[in-house]
């Protein structure tokens, strides 16, 4: 065991090792990074330093290593856990309301109309009826919500009602025009009618939506502090790397490597997850922001977002290999250092 020169590596060679003065701006570097860190104090001048170099990296390595998998992990999470509810609720709900809002049009557009159809006014009608039952089953703005689309499905009913019995009289009759006129109020008057209630639940959506779709300053934090984690972490390794080959005559340490590798795989994997996955939400903003009208526009948009949001459930799953990689890149620190560190038996002071 050796406490005050350098002892001899596990190949039988002796290190190499040159003491630096206290003035050395690396050695007061170290001797911040060991009282920081808990690594105790270096030992006297003259005496060798190599137990407490080997402490100070240790630490370091699985400091950052913690840091950078925590703020990585709601960094990412921040971002991808939108992307769910944005695919399987907000999305349908807000295409679902323009359906209903589009079939709804038609339908008095017919029955008002000089030739009105029975057939084509009561599809119309089945039509918007399935687009407020699908627009409830998405949870559009909680119990409320539910509670406004029970009103209008209501009220549809009731607006069919009447336009059916404006139907059954002659054209041109006032019974006609007066269930006409009523059905007319129940589906446009301000505030309070069909489709004022489905505009206010559509812009609610909306909300939601940009909300969902929004990259705010705590996201943009969270980035750039993961980007210059992942930076500090990799020349934390680099620099390891050199001071093991330079006191040890090692040329290379396989797990330092492998932990610089599965580092920058790793980021560049889920920085191309996430802008993915942020281009495909903000492409679905922009397109149902413009309220798309007619049935053609409507279907492309619902076909569209859905190509959009395509593979956001797979990688947010990949917040799981956040919490792996980050064991991993901890664990491949510790091995790569632990075979150096069992070296010297020292106890830090």
């Amino acid at each position: 065991m050796s406490t005050g020169a350098d002892a001899p590596g596990r190949t039988g060679r002796a290190p190499a090792h040159t003491a630096a003065g206290p003035r050395d701006p690396a050695v007061r570097l170290s001797r911040v990074l060991g009282r920081l860190l808990g690594a105790g104090r270096p030992p006297a001048d003259g005496g060798s330093t190599t137990a407490h170099d080997l402490a100070v990296r240790r630490r370091l390595l699985l400091a950052l290593s913690a840091l950078l998998t925590v703020t990585l992990f709601l960094s990412y999470e921040g971002v991808h856990g939108d992307a769910g509810p944005l695919r399987s609720s907000t999305t349908p709900a807000v295409v679902a309301l323009d359906t209903a809002l589009y079939a709804l049009g038609r339908a008095h557009a017919d029955a008002t109309g000089p030739t009105p159809s029975a057939s084509e006014f009561q599809k119309q009608v089945s039509v918007a009826a399935q687009s407020v039952a699908l627009a409830a089953t998405d949870e559009v703005g909680g119990r409320a919500g539910r509670q406004a689309l029970q009103t209008v499905a209501g009220l549809i009913t009731g607006y069919s009602a009447w336009v059916s019995r404006a139907q059954l009289q002659p054209v041109g009759s006032v019974l006609r025009d007066a269930y006409l006129k009523y059905a007319s109020s129940m589906l446009e008057a301000d505030g309070s009618g069909i489709e004022a209630r489905l505009r206010v639940l559509r812009g609610q959506q909306r909300a939601a939506m940009a909300r969902q779709t929004s990259f705010g300053w705590p996201l943009r934090l969270g980035w750039s502090v993961a980007a210059l984690l992942v930076l500090a972490l990799g020349a934390a390794l680099v620099e390891t790397q050199l001071f093991l080959r330079r006191r040890f005559r090692r040329r290379y340490n396989r797990r330092l490597i492998g932990a610089l590798a599965v580092l920058a795989v790793g980021f560049v994997t889920l920085v191309v997850f996430t802008v993915r996955t942020r281009q495909g939400m903000t492409d679905t903003y922009g397109l149902l922001d413009r309220s798309p009208t007619g049935r053609a526009a409507i279907t492309e948009a619902r076909r569209h977002t859905a190509a959009y949001l395509a593979g956001t459930g797979f990688r947010a799953a990949a917040s799981v290999w956040i919490v792996i990689g980050g064991a991993l890149l901890m664990a491949l620190a510790e091995t790569g250092l632990r075979q150096h560190v069992d070296d010297y038996r020292f106890t830090p002071r």
